[in-house]
């Protein structure tokens, strides 16, 4: 069991950190910041294929590619945003047409497609996503995976309006 000494050191010491954390705004009234938007990742454009289609799946599936779609700002789901989808995969290289793909968000804000399993290029196992409708900023993603066993890989998105 710990026991503390009250002395003039330990006093003058929490007084001091009492001070300190009310000039640094702990006193004041929270504010609400926001949620941010999501930046896009260096190389998450590479082979990317303007207007690729919307398809129920990639190729013969196997591995699941899902995440979410929010506002910044509130934070809000959006549905009905369109999410492109491409990576290298068993099936094809993610410059090839077959290797891409589009899926919409549900009215939470969530989007699921399936497609082929990944397969590291460059030693990385990754996914390719882009939010590109125009009603947000564009946004390119490039998830790594821990691992190319890993049969499925998230991303989320927080779009800001144009």
């Amino acid at each position: 069991m710990t026991t503390v000494v009250l002395n003039r050191r330990n006093l003058l010491a929490a007084g001091g950190f009492v001070l300190a954390a009310g000039v640094s705004g702990l006193l004041l009234p929270a504010r609400a910041e926001g949620v941010a938007p999501t930046d896009s990742m260096s190389g998450g454009s590479n082979n990317y294929r303007k207007g690729a289609p919307v398809v129920d799946r990639i190729g013969k599936g196997g591995f699941w590619m899902s995440g979410t779609v929010r506002r910044a700002g509130d934070g809000a789901p959006l549905a009905g945003q369109r999410v492109q989808i491409w990576a290298h995969t068993i099936e094809g290289q993610e410059h090839e047409p077959q290797s891409h793909g589009a899926t919409l968000t549900d009215k939470n804000g969530v989007f699921r497609l399936e497609m082929p399993q990944i397969i590291p290029i460059f030693g990385q196992p990754h996914g390719h996503l882009a939010y590109d409708s125009g009603e947000f900023k564009t946004v390119f993603l490039r998830p790594v995976m821990r691992s190319a066993k890993e049969t499925s890989l998230e991303a989320h998105f927080v779009l800001q309006p144009v």
